[in-house]
């Protein structure tokens, strides 16, 4: 039991951890990389369920720390997916967020990047919007009392900071673009910031959206609050 405890629980770990760099350097698909996500549930579900049988049935033969070490492996392998289970049912099953709904700013600088990309750069509207407005309610365009060039340099500073990478050169007056890359997967989420004077003051949008992917787990409208929480930082707020 011993060496069926310690196959399945490492089997499984591997199984959850893996398929992100798998997708992201060997080219596996995302169906495939997600299927071993599923599958390592079950394994890693075995796993625990053996562990127990140990401990109940041979509870003076049991090496704790090894067996420890398992059940630390297996907790993993079905904790996270099932963690991420849990998050996409709370958040709407949608990949592109913007500030201005009826004026979301536009991509250009990355338009040729995602030309091959599931997702494309239209903004489709209608019930996307409506599921953002009842999920989202505070992503709205930001009001700043700064002129338009000193915030336009504390968001290239807020980009860097967030290690985001920048994409645009120019081609929209007083537009940023960038890209940013997920540590696991690899996904690359591309985020177009437009700011507009107004007054003595500066009004600022964002639209943060995924190349794949039907739903972005919250992502992008958590990068939305992420970057303006760090443009305020980058302004001197306190």
């Amino acid at each position: 039991m011993k060496a069926l405890i310690a196959l399945t629980s490492v089997v499984s770990f591997l199984m959850v951890t893996l398929p992100g760099p798998l997708y992201q350097y060997a080219g596996v698909n995302l169906g495939t990389a997600f299927t071993l996500i599923r599958s390592g549930v079950y394994v890693g579900g075995a796993a625990l369920i053996l562990i127990i049988l140990q401990v109940l049935l041979k509870r003076k033969s049991v090496n704790w720390g090894s067996t420890t070490l398992f059940a630390i492996l297996a907790l993993v392998a079905v904790a996270m997916p099932l963690s991420m289970a849990s998050k996409a049912s709370t958040v709407p099953p949608i990949h592109d967020i913007t500030t201005h709904v009826t004026n979301p700013p536009e991509f250009v600088a990355i338009a040729p990047l995602r030309k091959d990309a599931p997702n494309p750069i239209t903004y489709e509207g209608g019930e996307v919007t409506r599921q953002q407005l009842d999920a989202y309610p505070e992503i709205k365009t930001q009001r700043l009392p700064q002129p338009i060039n000193e915030v336009y340099m504390a968001a290239e500073k807020a980009i860097e900071s967030l290690g985001w990478e920048r994409v645009s050169a120019g081609e929209q007056p007083d537009t940023l673009e960038a890209t940013d890359t997920t540590t696991w997967f690899g996904f690359k989420d591309d985020v177009v910031i437009r700011l507009t004077a107004q007054g003595d003051d500066t009004l600022v949008d964002m639209r943060s959206k995924s190349r794949v992917g039907r739903s972005d787990l919250g992502k992008n409208a958590e990068r939305i609050n992420q970057f303006f929480a760090e443009l305020r930082v980058q302004l001197g707020y306190r």
